[in-house]
């Protein structure tokens, strides 16, 4: 039953960011920036039409392949009894949600909307869900390099 519990986190995370996402089309114009936390990070509207950092652009097809492949591969290691490791779930639950989030876009939309700009760093304008995803892979890497060999090893 605890699997239901990471597709909850995963759930979460899915309103979240279409909760945001939704908020952003309705009270900006793309391009439009708004200051949240001055120095720290603002709201830039932008149209994503490819992948992580604008890659392969129109190339959505190949994303929904992707993303339907990764949703499967995700929900089967949630689920399987022989991948049941709390941290290793909670990982796959992050990345579920995010890839989720911005598949809902790609099939709504026919491109995924971006708006966190970090002030404080030069760097490519993201969302929640690639926040998701991000931290999901590193939970991910944490469980693989620090635990994994440690249960295997039982």
């Amino acid at each position: 039953m605890a699997q239901f519990l990471y597709l909850i986190i995963s759930l979460i995370i899915v309103v979240a960011d279409q909760a945001l996402k939704h908020y952003i089309v309705v009270n900006y114009a793309v391009g439009e920036i708004h200051t949240v936390v001055p120095g720290l990070f603002s709201f830039n509207y932008l149209r994503n039409n490819g992948a992580a950092w604008n890659i392969l652009p129109g190339k959505m097809g190949l994303f929904y392949i992707i993303s339907i492949i990764a949703i499967i591969v995700c929900i089967y290691f949630i689920f399987n009894p022989k991948y049941r490791q709390p941290l290793f779930s909670v990982g796959l639950a992050f990345v579920l949600g995010g890839i989720i989030g911005n598949f809902i876009d790609r099939l709504h939309l026919k491109y995924v909307v971006d708006m966190i700009q970090l002030d404080f760093i030069n760097f490519n304008i993201f969302n929640l869900a690639d926040s998701a995803i991000t931290i999901g892979v590193i939970i991910l890497m944490i469980y693989l390099i620090f635990f994994d060999q440690e249960e295997g090893g039982k």
